[in-house]
């Protein structure tokens, strides 16, 4: 009796932690699609690091959290921005310098793993967010997966194919101790015949 009580916990286990891995699989890739690339969460964007340039604050791989908006002329020496180069290539790095010419507002640059100050000015215009000093190792291998054709396909149909295997085999467990505890009952009626 004992077995079975731990069996039938463990099968609820297993259920319960499939379907989860299912719901966030589906969140990941609807909310990194809704979002245009990167997922947003109450308001904060999770931008994937590829590059090890802040290093050791942020390693490679890393899923960092930043907060698009508001006023990105207030960014002080010290503080992490995101920010988009010429090329539609988004950077998160420390802020060296500000510079103030008449009303624009740029802003020097360097990651901290860098030997140099990179080589333009960021202008605030070109800011899209500030790092809020959330960092989450090497999900962002996961994430960058995640956005990918094959990754969203993979993401969303395998977790539905596990849940069917293991609802399948759950029901054909079932089925046999049916049959097991039918088998029994037209032993017994023989024996009492």
């Amino acid at each position: 009796m004992r077995i079975k009580t731990i069996t039938k916990w463990i099968s609820n286990l297993i259920t319960a932690v499939m379907f989860m891995v299912l719901l966030v699989m589906l969140f990941v890739v609807i909310s990194s699609k809704a979002a245009g690339g990167e997922p947003q969460i109450f308001g904060y964007q999770l931008k994937s690091v590829l590059s090890g340039s802040m290093e050791p604050g942020i390693q490679t791989g890393s899923i960092i959290a930043v907060k698009p908006g508001g006023d990105m002329t207030r960014f002080k020496e010290g503080d992490v921005i995101t920010f988009q180069e010429e090329d539609n290539k988004l950077i998160t790095h420390r802020v060296t310098e500000v510079i103030e010419t008449g009303e624009q507002v740029m802003y020097r640059t360097k990651g901290d793993n860098n030997n140099a100050e990179d080589l333009n000015p960021v202008l605030s215009e070109n800011i899209v967010a500030e790092y809020t000093g959330f960092t989450v190792p090497y999900v962002g291998y996961f994430i960058d997966f995640a956005q990918s054709k094959n990754g969203s396909a993979l993401l969303l149909i395998l977790p539905g194919i596990l849940l069917l295997g293991y609802s399948g085999f759950s029901i054909w467990q079932t089925l046999s101790q049916l049959e097991k505890k039918h088998t029994a009952s037209d032993d017994k009626i023989e024996k009492s015949v």
